[in-house]
């Protein structure tokens, strides 16, 4: 079994990433800005379904959490609380967290985004999405690029339709996605042991697409959207794929 980690793990896409990877009894390390709502992500790892999974918290300093236990051997779900709003503190953070030294794949799916047209988004509107959605994607991966080559792994790149096309309204959060393409298409040239894929997704049921449909000034209806966890699927798919290929590029559409 591989080890993985998650970023943007306490919901959406991330969230139901973890849960197929824990189906197939992987070690997890699990990273999100809410403690509490990690929480809750590891202790339903820990329970049902995921029963034989060990669920190990830890803070950002690395200490564990009161209250984890220990429930099999199964596999083990480590959670990580950052910020990746300040990707310039990842270096101390990660470095007293204790993670481990090989990592078979790392998935980026953490985000947000500000709709609003270039008139009216401000320095700190383009500033704060080109922090999560792409300066800290490439902080991390540089952090981590040392265990991911010890075990020869896979880098995934949650992106958007966004990231392949802007639209009026979107300028600031598709600059940061087109930046995240480049930062994995850059990545695959320079790191040829690794495998590197940009998933694409339309338009999918998460907290995320409740915000961008009130900032459209329309209802969120999630029975018109992809699930998280179909998205999940495509990812884990990817990371399943033979050694002998590699999925570089996949659009996802309802």
């Amino acid at each position: 079994m591989g080890t993985y980690l998650i970023t943007g793990a306490s919901g959406g896409i991330g969230a139901a990433t973890a849960e197929l990877l824990a189906d197939r009894g992987h070690d997890l390390v699990l990273v999100g800005r809410s403690a509490e709502r990690l929480a809750k992500v590891t202790t339903g790892l820990g329970s049902g379904a995921h029963a034989r999974t060990q669920v190990l918290y830890r803070d950002a300093a690395g200490s564990p959490v009161p209250g984890a236990s220990p429930a099999g051997r199964r596999g083990a779900v480590q959670s990580v609380v950052l910020d990746l709003a300040e990707p310039r503190r990842l270096e101390a953070a990660l470095a007293v967290a204790g993670l481990p030294e090989r990592l078979d794949g790392v998935v980026h799916s953490a985000g947000i985004v500000d709709l609003g047209p270039v008139a009216e988004q401000d320095a700190d509107h383009w500033i704060d999405q080109l922090m999560v959605n792409l300066v800290a994607a490439a902080e991390l991966t540089r952090l981590l690029l040392p265990a991911l080559r010890a075990a020869e792994g896979h880098v995934v790149f949650v992106n958007s339709g966004s990231g392949l096309r802007a639209r009026a309204g979107w300028s600031a959060y598709a600059a940061s996605k087109h930046g995240l393409k480049a930062l994995a298409d850059s990545l695959r040239e320079e790191e040829p042991r690794l495998r590197v894929t940009s998933v694409y997704p339309g338009r999918t049921a998460t907290e995320m697409q409740r915000k961008v449909r009130a900032q459209e000034g329309g209802p969120y209806e999630p029975e018109k959207f992809m699930s998280a966890a179909t998205v999940a699927r495509v990812i884990v798919n990817a990371l399943e794929t033979p050694r002998d290929a590699t999925v570089t590029d996949v659009s996802v559409r309802s």
